[in-house]
């Protein structure tokens, strides 16, 4: 499979209103030498929403660069707009990704039908690896296991799915009905090792941005057949896990990671802002108990 282990949902670091260069392309720096297995640019993690089109291109023109080859780049180039995420995954392709990572239509609420549909036309229109990201919780519509075994099933360049539900029963839904090859991520930290022991490659990870080694780990545990220190390394990160959650992504991760010394400036975009004193306290009290502060 091209996409699979522990991929982190890479943060965008800002720095007096633009995206700052240096810090990220040390921070991806960082991730490589941590031993992550992939990036994923321009996700909702790394605050896609409030990215300017020029911007958005250029952050994963910075990453490709950063990596230069040696883990697989999976770049976010979704929308609810058919016509504008082809433009983005054109952009991709021409850029050096090796994947597309393409969000559900969000607010137009389109039937089954039209997310295939949707997808349908950009793999026409692009000859590129898709990855379809289901994440209703954001979009307003799940794109059901039948849709997806539709697209995986007639369409040979989408080979995965970025899949957010939380729902266990509907992972094992897309995996029965599913290639073998096709690649089924998890969405969710939390159900990334159940989704794995189903036969799902592994993990879109929010934090692995503050803990790769251990995402990364947990992940090449579990293929090799070692579940007694896969299980182990999953307890193990469920605080993190639950902390990177107690107010919206990436308001927590983008802090724990300002907090490490991994980004010089601690900056979000309207309407994202700073975390409550409360949860900042939380977090900080997770981290320590992790051994990251």
């Amino acid at each position: 499979m091209l996409f699979s282990g522990a991929l982190t949902a890479l943060v965008t670091p800002f720095r007096n209103g633009a995206v700052d260069e240096e810090a990220y392309r040390n921070f991806i720096e960082w991730q490589i030498e941590q031993g992550i297995h992939g990036l994923v640019p321009c996700g909702t993690t790394g605050e896609s929403a409030t990215l300017s089109h020029e911007e958005h291109e250029r952050v994963i023109e910075i990453c490709i660069d950063q990596v230069k080859g040696r883990v697989p780049v999976l770049a976010g180039a979704g929308s609810n707009n058919t016509d504008e995420a082809i433009r983005l995954t054109s952009f991709a392709k021409k850029a050096g990704a090796d994947g597309a990572l393409l969000i559900t239509p969000y607010y137009n609420k389109p039937t089954q039908e039209g997310l295939y549909q949707h997808f349908k036309a950009i793999a026409r229109a692009v000859d590129f690896p898709l990855v379809p990201y289901n994440v209703p919780g954001r979009t307003g519509c799940n794109m059901l296991p039948a849709t997806v075994a539709r697209l995986a099933n007639e369409l040979p360049t989408i080979v995965g799915i970025k899949e957010a539900t939380g729902n266990l029963a509907q992972v094992s839904d897309v995996l029965e009905q599913c290639p073998e090859s096709f690649a089924v991520l998890s969405g969710d930290d939390f159900t990334a090792l159940p989704s794995m022991m189903m036969g799902g490659a592994g993990v879109i990870s929010v934090t692995s941005n503050i803990a790769p080694a251990k995402m990364a780990a947990m992940c090449e545990a579990q293929r090799k057949g070692d579940y007694a220190a896969a299980r182990r390394l999953h307890f193990e990160l469920c605080p993190l896990h639950r902390a990177m959650f107690v107010e919206t992504n990436p308001i927590p991760v983008k802090t724990a990671a300002a907090l490490m010394g991994l980004m010089p400036e601690l900056e979000f975009r309207l309407p994202l802002c700073p975390m409550q004193e409360a949860n900042l306290a939380r977090l900080k009290g997770v981290m320590k108990d992790s051994g990251l502060l």
